[in-house]
């Protein structure tokens, strides 16, 4: 008796999502019920809109998630990985990085060019945002005026899944291109370990220490690793 696992779908599981009853079809659940209704797979499902020779969109995804553990995973990954995923060639690998980006930009919109920064709060929600989800790790800079607005946001550094390397003359420099009165750093740990490294606060005290030669405050460090964000002002650093 063959492995059920190994048979192939039957015609009904891998029946195209438009043959659906229209209820259980991701989009009009999603018009009718709102976004928040519908599962990971289901999200997954809409964007792909088709899955491959029978195998149905939703089938598909659920198999990916299950493949990377979970939709973070899947998002999260090596574009590699995911390449060699079944199922996921260019076209879905695009669609699935440009959900992600139009989901940072989203976030992104929080803080504007010549807002000030409300709270500590919307800053770490903003970069946890930007840097949770990176494979390797990025060193930032929030620009800021004297009234503590928004000038610009950067990454200036990249690295590995190990760091990055940070260059305080770079640093100095492109703040004092932007005119900044202060300065926010951050960077993110891909090991989705938050706590600060002997050398983060290393070069936190450097890029402090060289900064003030020209009167911009460093008014914060921190550290994102996952949903979690590490503020080495709140550690005693700066």
């Amino acid at each position: 008796m063959p492995d059920l696992q190994t048979t192939h779908p039957s015609p009904v599981a891998a029946r195209s999502i438009r043959h659906w009853p229209a209820p259980e079809r991701p989009r009009e659940k999603l018009l009718q019920r709102g976004a928040t209704a519908l599962s990971d797979a289901e999200l997954l499902a809409l964007l792909f809109g088709t899955g491959l020779r029978g195998v149905g969109a939703l089938d598909l995804a659920r198999q990916l998630l299950n493949d990377f553990g979970s939709l973070r995973g899947l998002l999260a990954a090596d574009r590699d990985r995911i390449l060699a995923a079944a199922g996921l060639g260019p076209a879905r690998v695009a669609l699935l990085q440009g959900a992600l980006e139009l989901a940072r930009r989203h976030y992104g919109a929080a803080l504007r060019p010549g807002e000030p920064l409300h709270s500590p709060a919307d800053t770490r929600r903003f970069l946890t945002a930007q840097l949770r989800d990176r494979p390797y790790e990025v060193f930032c800079c929030l620009y800021l005026d004297n009234r503590h607005r928004l000038i610009v946001f950067e990454e200036l550094f990249r690295g590995t899944i190990d760091g990055a390397a940070v260059h305080p003359r770079e640093v100095l420099r492109q703040a004092l291109s932007h005119n900044a009165a202060a300065i926010i750093l951050a960077h993110n740990h891909p090991s989705g370990v938050a706590e600060p490294s002997h050398a983060d606060e290393l070069i936190t005290v450097r890029l402090r220490d060289a900064l003030a030669l020209v009167d911009i405050r460093v008014l914060d460090h921190l550290i994102i690793a996952g949903p979690e964000a590490v503020s080495l002002a709140e550690r005693g650093v700066l």
